[in-house]
């Protein structure tokens, strides 16, 4: 596997970093290191640990489930964040609007619509709010953001430079108006010998880059050549890829392979490495069963060609398989600075969160909720949930921690 190789900005040079892929496990107890260059290196052992963090068993809130009220159904809700008074602020991608609704759930404000205007959008995507409850929209194509003040007043808009024609990958802005956007570029080789790289780049406030951070491997596909498929791409299964979020004053970047997350300041320097114990992660034939089995239950093979082929790709004893499952499956930024990692789910498991503090010490286990996580708060998670009738909400719930 390549190393991860990360450029952080110093006030001299820039310092060329490398994450070795070793996927190795570490000392139980949990131990704190500097490094020369002061970096601080944090080691846990959450499987040690029986410290659990829940979520309360009813939401506080539920906006959506009103279909009386158009401003209560949603369309297509891509993403949320709550504002310094309570209040909710959703993203509904299919409508172009973000809607702004008070701390019990009542609507107070919609803004933005489709077209080309300002404050008017392409295709909403997601959302953050910085100090002063500034509201931040990523929108594309091309990917640029839309500020919105709390009001509901447009701000601005900020174009990336060079120009981002798809939407960032992953990433986010911080409290500073700075930042991080991601781009996947393809090295694919029909025998998996290459691995994709996702970069990752800071932008300033104005959106003009300051530098590129990262470059991360972003899992290896290789080509099945069936004959009505001629050059279908096909992931290695469960390859890992790269994870990367930013919110407040922290970017947190990691390859899914390696039990490690890399911490930046809200300046781009390296500041802490997050690393853990995660073991029996050997992929076996059981596992490679299991799944196939679980995907012939879950999904009808096609009648028609190139799909019944593409399925047959999928499930076929020639697609490569990892040697490992990865550590991590997606990571977040919490509004208070905690580092949330979602661990990979094997085949019928369902492995939930890992919470690590601001400063890396590790806090707590969270199962996964009933719904996916759009943000982390100090005392609340926010999900976008939908019903088997395909009906979709954002709840808040209490978080509790120990």
């Amino acid at each position: 596997m390549s190393p991860i190789r990360t450029r952080i900005t110093a006030t001299a040079a820039a310092l060329p970093l490398l994450f070795a892929c070793d996927a190795g496990s570490r000392p139980g107890p949990a131990t704190t290191a500097t490094d020369s260059a002061g970096v601080r290196i944090v080691y846990s052992d959450p499987a040690s640990s029986g410290a659990t963090c829940t979520i309360g068993e009813e939401p506080t809130v539920v906006i959506g489930d009103d279909d009386s009220d158009e401003n209560q159904w949603f369309s297509s809700v891509r993403d949320a964040a709550r504002l310094s008074d309570g209040s909710i602020a959703a993203v509904d991608q299919a409508w172009g609007e973000i809607r702004i609704y008070d701390s019990v759930g009542e609507h107070l404000r919609t803004m933005g619509r489709h077209g080309e205007g300002p404050g008017e959008f392409q295709d909403p995507y997601q959302i953050w709010v910085v100090p002063g409850d500034t509201i931040w929209v990523g929108d594309y194509s091309p990917w640029r953001y839309n500020l919105f003040a709390p009001d509901g007043g447009f701000v601005r808009v900020v174009r990336l430079t060079p120009l981002f024609i798809n939407p960032s990958r992953a990433g986010g802005v911080l409290d500073n108006g700075y930042s991080v956007n991601s781009t996947v570029t393809w090295f694919r080789k029909a025998d998996y010998s290459v691995a994709d790289s996702m970069v990752v780049e800071g932008h300033g406030p104005g959106g003009q880059l300051v530098d590129t951070l990262a470059s991360i491997p972003h899992g290896s596909w290789g080509q099945d050549n069936h004959e009505a498929l001629r050059t279908y791409w096909l992931p290695r299964l469960f390859d890992a890829g790269a994870v990367v979020d930013a919110g407040g004053s922290a970017v947190a970047l990691g390859h899914g392979l390696n039990a490690e997350v890399r911490v930046l300041d809200d300046g781009f320097n390296l500041r802490l490495i997050v690393r853990w114990t995660e073991p029996g992660r050997e992929v076996t034939g059981a596992d490679v069963s299991a799944w196939r089995e679980d995907y012939t239950r879950d999904y009808d093979r096609p009648t028609s060609s190139p799909m019944a082929e593409a399925y047959d790709a999928n499930i076929s004893d020639g697609r490569p398989v990892a040697d490992l499952f990865p550590a991590i499956s997606a990571l977040m930024v919490g509004r208070d600075g905690r580092i949330w990692v979602r661990r990979y789910d094997r085949p019928r498991e369902q492995r939930g969160w890992l919470a690590f503090d601001p400063d890396g010490e590790f806090r707590c286990h969270m199962a996964p909720p009933a719904g996916s996580v759009l943000e982390f708060g100090s005392d609340y998670v926010l999900l976008r949930h939908e019903s088997e009738l395909g009906v979709q909400t954002v709840q808040l719930y209490r978080l509790d921690l120990p």
